[in-house]
């Protein structure tokens, strides 16, 4: 790989390392080509990407960025898993790595925030997007439908109670 090259990988990483929710660092000594497909696929899925780069040049790029204490993560075969969604990377990978004894999650960040192994299930317990979405959506609605309910149940009441005195006088 001759300069250019790498400042050119320097520069996305720098890119991933700004503009993601969540970067997880993992060892991934001994995985199968299969295994490290399956994992893309899994992060394509939900947004975000897998990314090998030589620990040197992730370490050029943490500088000046977000979590660049996350720097003394970066030993070893590692990987990093991203996506702009704070939770999808890290509910992916803590997902795989129960499924894959090889995959082996180090830590991440979160913003500033270095997260330690912890730290990353704690943010893989967090529900996602969606879901904050789909929960805020129904405590919106769960009120307006109640106050239908109510508004709809005096005239439903009065109707019933002239039925049954239109009964009582119809005998």
């Amino acid at each position: 790989m001759d300069r250019a090259q790498k400042e050119k990988v320097v520069e996305e990483l720098g890119q991933i390392f700004e503009s993601s929710g969540v970067v997880v660092v993992a060892h991934y000594t001994g995985m199968t080509v299969a295994q490290m497909q399956d994992l893309r696929a899994k992060m394509r899925d939900v947004g975000g990407s897998v990314r090998v780069a030589k620990n040197k040049l992730a370490k050029i790029a943490l500088e000046g960025k977000p979590g660049v204490k996350m720097g003394d993560l970066l030993t070893g075969m590692t990987v990093l898993a991203y996506s702009e969604d704070p939770v999808a990377a890290a509910k992916v990978t803590e997902a795989y790595a129960k499924t894959n004894d090889k995959f082996v999650i180090l830590g991440g960040a979160m913003g500033d925030t270095v997260l330690d192994q912890a730290g990353v299930k704690a943010v893989a317990a967090m529900p996602s997007r969606e879901e904050l979405i789909a929960q805020i959506v129904s405590c919106i609605g769960s009120p307006a439908s109640s106050i239908a309910g109510a508004i709809g149940a005096p005239a439903s009441n009065i109707a019933s109670i002239l039925s049954t005195i239109e009964e009582k006088a119809a005998a």
